[in-house]
């Protein structure tokens, strides 16, 4: 019996090996982002809203419109704005209304979220090789290629479905 099948206690045969890998991944995943959301609930905010953080700094002196923010986490995330509201709230970021279009908010890191960023630092950048420290460097770099092969696959999917 496979190493899923014993942890989701199914006995009956995976339809095909490609449901099963998908599943696999699925599972590795969640099991991956939840060990990765214990790690920053120490600091009070979520693993998205420290994606944000990341990428705001990366972003830096400009900001970013909740789009841009949006194209470039890692998670899609239904609610932006509720999501930046909460940093807001925790005086994460700062916003201002576009000068020339006051539909547009334009969103930057604050000190306050530079500071925890740097705190943050060394428990965040220790993780991946605690998480996969176990594979080697081609295994790495294989898991890498097909990961992004499958998820080109599944970009292409969900622009059919739009």
């Amino acid at each position: 019996m496979s190493g899923l099948k014993l942890e989701i206690v199914q006995e009956a045969p995976f339809s095909s090996l490609e449901e099963e890998a998908l599943l696999n991944l699925l599972r590795t995943s969640d099991c991956l982002n939840r060990t990765f959301h214990l790690k920053t609930r120490h600091w009070g905010v979520t693993s998205t809203q420290y994606n944000v953080l990341r990428i705001l700094r990366g972003a830096q002196p400009h900001g970013l419109t909740c789009s841009a923010i949006g194209s470039r986490m890692i998670t899609a995330e239904p609610d932006i704005t509720r999501l930046l509201s909460r940093l807001k709230a925790l005086k994460l970021i700062r916003q201002h209304r576009d000068a020339h279009d006051r539909r547009v908010i334009w969103t930057r890191i604050s000190e306050a979220g530079l500071d925890l960023l740097k705190k943050m630092a060394p428990v965040i950048q220790r993780l991946p090789r605690e998480l996969l420290g176990h594979l080697d460097s081609a295994e790495l770099a294989e898991l890498i290629r097909l990961l992004e092969s499958a998820r080109k696959i599944g970009a292409e999917a969900l622009a059919t479905l739009d």
